[in-house]
This record gives C-alpha cells, structure tokens and sequence, in this order.
C-alpha cells in the first residue's frame, strides 16, 4: 500500500506534464518515419524495418531515463520528500514507486513504434508480443539510470546528462544507426560492454522468432538494470539517513 499510494502520486505527477509524455510518445515515431523513408529511397540492411523497429523502442526508451530522472530530483528538493522522510517509507519503496508508473508508458511507446511500423509495412507476427516482454528489461535499464542520476543530480544537471549525452550515447552505441562491427576495434568493444547494443540485439533475436539466441544478450541488460537500481537504492538511503 505504501508504494502503491507514492506511485499514484508519481503518476499525477507524470501525466500533468503532456508535453513530455507526447514528445517521448512521438519523436521515437518521427525518427522511425524518417529512416523508413531514406530506406526506400537509399536501401541500406540496417533501416529495414525488422532490424530498425527494436532499435527504435530502445531508442524511444531512453527518453524515460530523462523524465524520471527529472521527477525524481525535482521531489529530492522539495518540502514533500522532508515530510515523507519521516514517514515508514524506505528507500527501495521510494525507488519502485518511480517505476511503476513508468513502466507502463514505455510499453505503450513500444506498442506504438510496432504499430506504426506494420503501418510501413513490417509484417504482424505473434513475435511482436515477443518483443514487447523483451523490452522490457531494457525500460527498466533507463529507468534505472534516471533514477540514478535523479538521486545525486539536481534537475538542470540530469537535463544534460540524460537529455544530451545518455540520449545520443546509447543511441550510438547501439548498434541502431549503424553497425558497431564496422567501425571495429575500441569502439566495437565498448559498444558491446554496454547493455544498449544488447537490448538491441535481444529485441532483434525476438521479432525473429530466434529465441534461443534472446538471453545471452539479455542477461547483459538486466545485470546492468539490476547493477544501477541497486546502486540508486543505496544512495537513496545514504541521503535519507543524512537528512
């Protein structure tokens, strides 16, 4: 009941901003539009729909990273967190109350990307569902990592860091705009130490149906989710027990 009750406060909270909720809604679609398009127009085997549209949720996800991170370092600064300090919440309370409601804005992104891209003419298999469940350790890996840098961040300093830098660096190291294994050496080796290029990879082996090739990629981003909300519950308590 204690989290359910925070993570309803969390929601109002989300949804009383609707011009974040539509651009995290429609600008991963805009981008998918506009790859389609350069598709037909300059075939290239990384935009065709069934390897770009796991690309693009994943993509799309990492806005989620920026909203909860701003929530959630704007409330650490508020009169409302002093009070509910007081209060029996604990920190891992605190923090699944910020997924909660944030989960299910990421699936309904995801549904959104596929639905637009069987628009482009990506065909509807039963491994769409697939790769909804696949996704969904990823929204929670950039949930994760807002939440993170909400705990010890103030908001002007997560907008930098989650709206700039993670943004364009999952985004590049995914393996979505173009194929790490070209540009080899250091590069190719970070890119695949990292979860975003598997959370691709994994999506991609699941809309193919190839399952049994989904967990060795996906168990690389849920270590690093499970890694990060860890880290974000411990610093959360650290700042609990100092206030």
């Amino acid at each position: 009941m204690k989290i359910l009750a925070f993570s309803l406060r969390n929601t109002k909270e989300i949804l009383r901003d609707k011009i974040n909720i539509m651009f995290g809604l429609g600008f991963p679609i805009i981008i998918l539009l506009l790859l389609s398009f350069v598709q037909k127009n300059v075939p290239a085997p990384m935009f065709q729909l069934q390897q770009l549209t796991p690309g693009i949720i994943v993509f799309g996800f990492s806005f989620f990273s920026l909203f909860s991170g701003m929530l959630i370092a704007k409330d650490r600064t508020s009169s409302l967190f002093m009070r509910l300090f007081t209060s029996p919440l604990k920190a891992y309370h605190f923090i699944i109350s910020y997924y909660i409601p944030f989960i299910p804005l990421a699936l309904l992104q995801a549904t959104i990307t596929m639905l637009v891209a069987i628009l482009l003419g990506l065909s509807f298999t039963v491994n769409m569902l697939g790769l909804l469940v696949v996704s969904i350790p990823a929204a929670v890996l950039f949930l994760s990592l807002g939440i993170l840098f909400g705990t010890i961040l103030n908001d002007k300093q997560v907008g930098g860091v989650c709206g700039a830098l993670l943004t364009n660096f999952s985004a590049w190291l995914s393996d979505t705009w173009f194929e790490v294994d070209l540009a080899g050496g250091a590069f190719a080796a970070i890119a695949k130490a990292l979860p975003f290029y598997h959370a691709v990879e994994a999506g991609r082996f699941a809309l193919a149906g190839d399952y049994t090739n989904v967990f060795p990629d996906l168990w690389w981003v849920i270590g690093y989710a499970t890694l990060f909300t860890a880290i974000a519950i411990m610093i959360f308590r650290s700042k609990m027990n100092y206030n």
